[in-house]
């Protein structure tokens, strides 16, 4: 018997078992690599479009030193980058790139439904008007030197509201509420 047949615990027909099982780990640890890159990969974010509204006040220095105290999380929601042209005094939030946005605006006309008599929350020492829309609901800081609206898509929770509270109680200070009249 010739020695090319044969090896030494019998015949061979094919590569060595020491190559297949380190191409075997070469293979597992590329795809091991390509996962992981994938998972850490920060999803592509685009701006968030924010609507311009008559905000009169937002060139104010109270809505200047809020939008410079405003966090850059809100539980489940990053700081977003607001799309071009950004209105004064505006901020967004988004919980995943494509979602529906927290949106901030400071320095608006005082609500027209915020008359006498209107039921207000207090969330963390701010008194807050709600006007409820079908998929997002608004809130209005009614008792600070500016009003400050929250809009809030309809499964977002109540962190964002009671972080922005905190924010507003520490930056603004707190005045006498001044609904309008009953009309």
């Amino acid at each position: 018997m010739g020695s090319d047949s044969l090896g030494v615990d019998g015949p061979t027909d094919g590569p060595p078992r020491a190559v297949f099982i380190a191409a075997v780990v070469v293979a597992v640890a590329a795809v091991g690599t390509v996962l992981a890159i994938a998972a850490t990969r920060e999803p592509t974010r685009t701006p968030v479009p924010i609507a311009a509204v008559p905000a009169p006040a937002a060139g104010d220095s109270s809505c200047t030193a809020l939008m410079k105290a405003l966090p850059e999380q809100l539980g489940d929601y990053r700081r977003a980058a607001a799309a071009e042209p950004v209105p004064q005094g505006a901020a967004a939030w988004q919980a995943d790139p494509g979602t529906d946005p927290v949106v901030l605006r400071c320095g608006l006309d005082r609500p027209t439904d915020f008359v006498v008599g209107t039921p207000l929350q207090m969330v963390d020492e701010v008194s807050w008007f709600r006007v409820a829309e079908s998929d997002w609901t608004t809130w209005f800081a009614v008792d600070r030197p500016v009003y400050i609206a929250l809009t809030l898509p309809r499964d977002s929770g109540p962190t964002p509201i009671q972080a922005l509270s905190d924010v507003i109680a520490k930056t603004l200070p707190a005045r006498p509420i001044a609904p309008g009249p009953v009309q």
